[in-house]
């Protein structure tokens, strides 16, 4: 139920969303730009890099010069206005405001603002983005900063967005089915199951009634009026604030922010913007429901505490201890569920924010049918051990160095820090108040403050945030099968009474003493060398026969990736070992790895920034991760461990394989995989290798014979490519490869995939699908063949798919009002065999299907006939070109670019020509392709349609 945030990226920005300062009236106490130096008292200091200041009218704006990415900048706009501040007849309407900003304002009028930007090469919905939630809206705008007139509109977006939009009658009219497909989206069983459990945990709270979406009484019939004074009662400057963070110059756009926002007026007569809470009721509460279209049963217990304002020094170490507390208790977790037959099919538990004024500490569990009692048991088990016993002085040192790397990572990397970081630490600076010290601070705080920590500090810590007396909510929820068969509060409460009376053991940190690897190695060597000048690339040949290409960057500091292919995959297994070669990687994956079993490999990677895993895709098999720098030694081990030291653990994946089995048994009951397990099997013709997962395919899996294709298919490295993007220096990494790549086995094999002739089936084919109970469709359009696989018919393909896109939007979205979103999709391949898929879908009304069916093919019809506009073939290009200046500072983009081009044996340097590519497309080269794998000869119409529509 709560969401869970686990990118080590986030570390720093889950940590502090709760340190705050002084608010007082909405105003906050830090003015000017701020020196770094930790105030009287204790205070956390505010980073002396990020500008501060209010106008005269209380309007906030925070500013920062940062350089990543080159030549960009993002804005946002922050109100503290969200669906808490809805009157009754108003439910909704918070979130309809938002889009109306999209929908004309002074200096842009209508839909040309979202025109102007794509124009600009700025994405709808990419790029473009807003949001809105209980307590604030959000409006994002990312664009170029090399252009001085988009930039300074850019502001002039944000201005409008403050306080100008036009509330037009005629697009509010339009704009009310397009809400209402978003809420037809949104409907579902999860939804369902929050509007009957948010009066219980939110504890009667306004928040339990003000959902963003909003109730479809309002959003169908609202007066305009409704809307307007919504909008004037709330977008006022002393509830905004504008956030600027890219490659600018901070005084200049101070003077400009200071020209444009002060002339901001506040009504009249301001209403008062109050701060709503949750109370908490000093009881426990049972909410227990079932629903048709969930797949396992799931308890969650959940104890709400006060959110702690976080201001000083002692704040932010307990803020560091909980983060340390969270690590441990994901780790016991993990353990339990290596095992052969585990209690559960996932457990865990944690301590984490929640809604409004509140935290709460949550341990849930999903358990197999007609073991509740036992997986229940099983999750709280490990919380009256910890509270008994405390965790281990191991535990935490491991949790210590985990948390330490991630702060040195961030330190490292803090300047290449994207600007959406910095950009979401203000945004919650100015809607919640928590502070903004700045990495440096952190960094030097967490060095000397982790070693004072002890296990006694977070022992009390657990105590108090799992003490269950009051203030605990149980959720019980399941398939509709399990109805009258589900445990009650009193069993629930007689389960946890029983684990805390029963005679539970210390826990025991097994760690093992051993080496990542079992044996020496001799090691190989370099036998050429050569570089690609123009590409920033030296490419090596080991003596085994392994190929390596390098591009050092500096676009991070602390960040190498790799990919690592061989062809053949589960295409060179049969049938009849199909899913024994589809598991395998998956296997070893969780086996461990050298003399290390699962549970030690996790504790023995603590604190070390590296992820090496395998892979076999249907062509492929490989590796693939990323590392620190400083972990060379530690990825290159694991690389050739798992080639020569792989293991397969039957215990732990015969229990993965029991946990899968139970969540497939109601797989049936959700209609959004029912539908994509159907559009897999008919695009694939039913053969074995797309149809859905089922119990019947997971019993088919041989652990043995899966182990041994999997040695078999990493028996050679002579066929093998491996590509490192990142900070690394050429000199310093090839010592590892080749002592740890060069030493892999050869065996010369010249092997290649198997065309396995699986095609989209040929023909014109219309497919309807029955499943879900709520009143919405699933539309999935395609259209395939055989395709001139070239560079230029890629590009001139992808501005089809990325033209169709736009005017569908604007077709079935803005003038018919029947779409939240649409969107057309091209695919395209060079093996087996040159083919291609162009995918147009949405979901709708299940009554407008047949119409927005019907106004897609005329948009494709119209493309194939007459072309694009030349206006979208700029936007496409715009678009294009703009991407692939932000790319090619990425690692990422690189390591796929890369990885993509080694597959295909296509040449590496494309990517010196893309951008004379794109810009050479023309509407008559659109036209084409339009007419070349549109005309509709292969095209397949799948629709997922409610179950009630089939009667």
């Amino acid at each position: 139920m709560i969401m869970k945030e686990d990118n080590v990226q986030n570390i720093r920005w889950n940590l502090f969303r709760r340190l705050v300062f002084f608010v007082l009236g909405g105003i906050l106490l830090i003015t000017g730009n701020a020196k770094g130096q930790t105030t009287d008292g204790g205070f956390l200091p505010t980073d002396s890099c990020v500008k501060i200041g209010h106008l005269p009218n209380g309007f906030t704006y925070y500013i920062r010069r940062n350089t990543e990415p080159k030549d960009r900048v993002t804005m946002y706009l922050v109100n503290k206005v969200g669906s808490i501040l809805e009157d009754e007849g108003q439910r909704g309407l918070a979130h309809f405001m938002e889009h109306m900003s999209f929908n004309g304002t002074t200096h842009f009028p209508k839909n040309e603002l979202v025109d102007y930007l794509q124009k600009a090469g700025v994405r709808f919905g990419g790029d473009l983005n807003a949001y809105t939630n209980f307590d604030e809206t959000v409006y994002e705008l990312p664009i170029p900063a090399d252009d001085p007139t988009l930039l300074h509109n850019g502001f002039q977006i944000m201005r409008d967005w403050a306080q100008d939009a036009t509330l037009s009658p005629v697009e509010i009219e339009k704009e009310r089915g397009v809400i209402l497909e978003e809420k037809r989206l949104r409907d579902g069983v999860q939804q369902r199951l929050r509007d009957r459990y948010f009066p219980i945990v939110l504890n009667g709270s306004k928040y339990a009634y003000r959902v963003p979406i909003g109730l479809e009484s309002i959003i169908k019939d609202f007066k305009y009026e409704t809307l307007r004074r919504f909008y004037k009662d709330w977008y006022r400057p002393d509830l905004q604030a504008l956030i600027v963070v890219g490659d600018i110059d901070v005084q200049e756009t101070e003077k400009m922010i200071v020209d444009m926002f002060s002339d901001l007026k506040m009504p009249a007569k301001p209403r008062e913007r109050k701060i709503y809470t949750i109370p908490l009721l000093n009881k426990n509460q049972f909410f227990s429901a079932t629903d048709k279209e969930l797949q396992t049963e799931t308890i969650e217990v959940l104890v709400k505490h006060p959110e702690e304002i976080i201001k000083s020094d002692d704040d932010f170490r307990k803020a560091l201890i909980l983060s340390l507390l969270n690590r441990m208790l994901g780790s016991r977790y993990y353990e339990l569920s290596q095992q052969a037959n585990p209690p559960f099919i996932q457990a865990g538990a944690d301590i984490t924010s929640f809604i409004a004024n509140l935290e709460v500490a949550d341990a849930q569990v999903s358990v197999k049918p007609g073991e509740e009692e036992k997986g229940f048991k099983a999750l709280w088990t490990e919380i009256e051990r910890i509270r008994k016993f405390g965790f281990t002085k191991t535990e935490l040192e491991r949790a210590k160095s985990d948390l330490l790397m991630a702060y040195e990572s961030s330190y490292k990397e803090k300047d290449k820090t994207p600007s959406d970081t910095y950009v979401k630490e203000y945004m919650d600076n100015f809607l919640k108040g928590n502070a903004i010290p700045g990495i440096d601070f952190e960094y030097q705080f967490v060095k000397k403050a982790l070693p004072h920590f002890t296990v006694d500090d977070v022992n009390r810590i657990m105590k108090t945030y799992f003490n269950t007396v009051t203030n605990r909510d149980i959720l019980v929820m399941a398939p509709e099968t399990s109805k009258g068969k589900l445990p009650s509060q009193t069993d629930v409460e007689q389960w946890m009474k029983e684990v805390a009376d029963s005679a539970l053991t210390p826990y025991k940190d097994s760690v093992s003493g051993q080496t990542l690897l079992p044996k020496k190695i001799t090691g190989g060597k370099i036998v050429s060398e050569r570089e690609l000048k123009e590409l920033g690339i030296t490419e090596l040949k080991l003596s085994n026969g392994l190929k390596v290409l390098l591009k050092p960057t500096d676009f991070k500091d602390d960040e190498i990736s790799f990919f690592a292919y061989s062809p053949g995959g589960t295409s060179l297994s049969g049938d009849k070992d199909f899913e024994s070669a589809d598991a395998a990687a998956r296997l070893v994956n969780n086996s461990g790895l050298g003399n290390f079993n699962a549970i030690e490999l996790s504790k023995f990677l603590n604190g070390k920034r590296v992820n090496v895993s395998p892979f076999m895709s249907e062509r492929f098999e490989g590796l693939q991760g990323q590392m620190s720098p400083k972990d060379m030694k530690t990825a290159f081990q694991m690389m050739y461990g798992y080639f020569e030291e792989p293991r397969a653990d039957s215990v732990v994946f015969t229990g993965l394989l029991s946990k899968e089995k139970a969540i497939l048994e109601n797989r049936s009951n959700n209609p959004t995989l029912v539908f994509r397990d159907s559009v897999s099997a008919i695009l694939g013709n039913y053969n074995i290798r797309r149809t859905g997962p089922s119990v019947k395919k997971l019993d088919e899996i041989n652990i043995s014979k899966a182990f041994s294709i999997y040695k078999e298919r990493f028996a050679d490295a002579s066929d093998f490519t491996f590509v490192f993007v990142g900070s690394f220096k050429v000199d310093s990494i090839k010592p590892f490869v080749a002592k740890y790549l060069g030493a892999l086995p050869q065996l010369n094999r010249k092997e290649q995939a198997c065309n396995l002739n699986i095609h989209f089936p040929s023909g014109r084919i219309k497919k309807e699908i029955f499943s879900g109970i709520d009143n919405r469709s699933t539309v999935e359009l395609v259209f395939s063949g055989k395709y001139n696989y070239t560079t230029l018919e890629n590009t001139r393909m992808n501005a089809l798919s990325r033209i169709l896109t736009i005017r569908l939007t604007e077709d079935l979205r803005e003038k018919e009002s029947g779409v939240y979103g649409v969107g057309a999709y091209a695919h395209y391949s060079k093996y087996p065999e040159n083919r291609y898929s162009l995918f147009i879908s949405f979901s709708c009304k299940p009554g407008n299907v047949q119409k927005l069916i019907d106004e897609t093919l005329k948009q494709v019809k119209e493309l194939e006939k007459e072309g694009p506009s030349l206006v979208d073939v700029n936007k496409f290009k715009a678009e294009r070109t703009r991407q692939l200046e932000v790319s090619l500072k990425s690692n990422d983009f690189w390591l796929n670019y890369l990885g993509q081009k080694c597959l295909d044996n296509a040449p590496l340097d494309d990517v010196l020509t893309y951008s004379e590519l794109v810009n050479s497309v023309k509407p008559k080269d659109v036209r084409k392709v339009a007419r070349d794998y549109l005309s509709g000869k292969n095209f397949i119409q799948i629709v997922l349609y409610p179950k009630q529509a089939s009667n």
